[in-house]
């Protein structure tokens, strides 16, 4: 009988001098140490993230792939927008009929439905711009800081401004055609020059305002003199209302671009800031991000 119990005890000390051997080796061969953070998977085809004051690389997810960027383009188009010299915010932009047939000539793209014939400000087109994602406020735009005698030519040059703009920040990968992302076959970026354009502009507190508002409301002069209160412009950017720090930045979608996101956030003094292109549906790029925006902020 004694023998029988040294007998078990003896196993018993020896499943456990195996089990703390299998753990011990685990460990050496690659198991996460505790605390670790683990990489997220997301549904979007691309994507990148990083700390934006450090510039440190976060999260790649084919990060350099060119890709249609839908509205998300309308960064640079706000950035070229607020880089003009002597540039008046408050200075009015009457609203043409090419505007809005512009709309219509496109499925009627999304649109912050400006009233032919109405003042508005230069302020007040940059939130038509960036809330609702309006392509006929981006139309105005780019035809008031154009430079040309047509509106054509003016919207040419608008464009080449983007392009020279894109240049000068080293995005290599990146080529805009158009004022508001509906390109025409050479509208393209990545996950990661978009995060650093996204970067970029917002160092401009106006640009850095408006994207972080939710709603906004404009009071326009109409062409009799009257004014005119538009209805609430909303922002398409859902992470303001559900996840706690988002400061921006811009939506995108389309046929080809699927759905984008360029996203900011600040928690505890740190701002992580990224993108995700071609992301399966409207919910799925505000998950995408939210995870990348967790993961980024555990790092």
């Amino acid at each position: 009988m004694i023998t029988g119990i040294k007998g078990t005890r003896f196993r018993r000390a020896a499943a456990v001098t195996v089990t703390t051997g299998a753990v011990l080796a685990a460990g050496a061969f690659g198991a996460a140490p505790a605390g670790a953070v683990t990489t997220p998977t997301i549904a979007a085809a691309g994507g990148y993230v990083m700390n934006n004051g450090t510039a440190k690389t976060l999260y790649t997810k084919a990060a350099d792939t060119k890709r249609s960027t839908g509205s998300t383009t309308k960064i640079m188009t706000a950035k070229v927008v607020l880089a003009q010299p002597n540039l008046n915010l408050d200075a009015k932009v009457t609203i043409q009929k090419a505007y809005s047939d512009y709309i219509v000539a496109n499925n009627y793209a999304s649109s912050a439905k400006l009233i032919v014939g109405d003042k508005v400000t230069v302020r007040q087109l940059l939130y038509g711009l960036m809330l609702p994602s309006g392509c006929d406020a981006a139309y105005a735009l780019a035809d008031k800081f154009g430079s040309g005698t047509t509106r054509a030519a003016r919207v040419k040059s608008f464009i080449g401004k983007m392009n020279t703009t894109a240049r000068n920040l080293g995005l290599t990968n990146t080529h805009f055609d158009s004022f508001d992302g509906i390109g025409h076959g050479a509208n393209y970026s990545t996950p990661r020059d978009l995060t650093k354009l996204a970067s970029s502009a917002m160092k401009n507190s106006t640009f850095k305002t408006v994207v972080k508002t939710k709603s906004y409301t404009a009071k326009t002069v109409t062409k009799t003199g009257s004014t005119r209160t538009m209805g609430a412009w909303t922002n398409t950017n859902t992470l303001l209302s559900s996840y706690s720090g988002t400061i921006g930045v811009k939506t995108g979608s389309g046929p080809e671009a699927k759905f984008c996101l360029v996203f900011a956030a600040t928690r505890n003094g740190k701002t992580i800031i990224g993108t995700v292109l071609a992301s399966t549906s409207v919910a799925q790029r505000g998950t995408d991000a939210t995870k990348l925006l967790n993961y980024g902020f555990a790092k």
